[in-house]
């Protein structure tokens, strides 16, 4: 539904997305590989709707990881069907797409599971979801080997946030994987409202995303009744990635799926993110 079935058409889409000179970054890393990482990345905000509305808006992430030697992706983005444990991780198996096979890092889930009150191992509640999804052809056009913790939300509160996120920091710190573990919030923005009022509301809630303000992240959030359908997500990497020794965020595009598209009258918000 959210990319083509066939592994030549989605690496030419994606190839695409990345080459996109007005939404993507303009480029591939094959063709210029990206070396200059001035900042430690630890993490990425990226959207997870169909490729052909958000796609190019995502490589601009993908593209300023493309040379990290990462090994583990922690992937968190919100439960679409509520089915399942309310905080939900797989703790073992296998991910498939048609550019091949991602493995789940299963020390590392339960090592966060040990230290989050919150999470829970539930295989169905990911059944049917696609936001951690629609993540890995992406991962796997830029890194061929890596394993994933996948963790879908269906209860997105301030405390589950806070939760996960000191457990997904412990984590990697008593790991010793700093250096090899990338954080991956998967979020689209405000949903199906007009083009002005999806950029004024996503405006104002990425400035608290780039503060690193988790508190007044969930204040403007609630204030501006802003739809957007991870904001659990955002939030637990927020307090991973200052955890670890982010200390900003930087916003490298945002777009809505009616500049793509041009129907302005109800749109989607799309926006790439990387926590340095």
């Amino acid at each position: 539904m959210f990319y083509p079935d066939n592994a030549k058409e989605l690496r030419a889409l994606i190839d695409q997305s990345f080459r996109n000179q007005r939404f993507g970054p303009g480029r591939t890393p094959a063709s210029t590989p990206y070396t200059n990482m001035q900042h430690k990345i630890y993490g990425i905000v990226s959207p997870h709707a169909g490729y052909i509305y958000s796609g190019a808006v995502a490589a601009n992430g993908f593209y300023k990881i493309s040379s990290a030697d990462f090994q583990d992706v922690i992937m968190v983005g919100p439960n679409h069907y509520g089915i399942g444990s309310w905080v939900a991780a797989m703790k073992d198996g296998t991910w498939e797409t048609p550019l091949g096979d991602v493995q789940v890092d299963s020390q590392m889930a339960e090592e966060i599971g040990r230290r989050s009150a919150a999470l829970d191992f539930d295989d169905y509640a990911h059944s049917r979801d696609h936001c951690l999804e629609v993540q890995l052809p992406f991962l796997q056009y830029i890194k061929q080997d890596f394993k994933i913790v996948p963790v879908v939300l269906v209860s997105q509160k301030r405390d589950i946030a806070f939760d996960l996120g000191n457990a997904i920091s412990q984590t990697i710190i008593e790991m010793d994987t700093l250096d090899s573990t990338l954080l991956l919030a998967s979020s689209d923005f405000t949903h199906y409202e007009p083009n002005s009022e999806a950029n004024r509301k996503d405006g104002e809630l990425i400035k608290t995303i780039l503060a690193l303000d988790i508190n007044r992240f969930y204040t403007v959030l609630e204030r501006l009744n802003i739809s957007a359908c991870g904001y659990g997500a955002i939030a637990t990497m927020m307090v991973a990635a200052k955890n670890l020794g982010a200390t900003r965020g930087e916003l490298l595009k945002y777009a809505t799926s009616g500049e793509v598209t041009g129907d302005i009258s109800a749109v989607v918000g799309y926006s790439s993110i990387v926590f340095i």
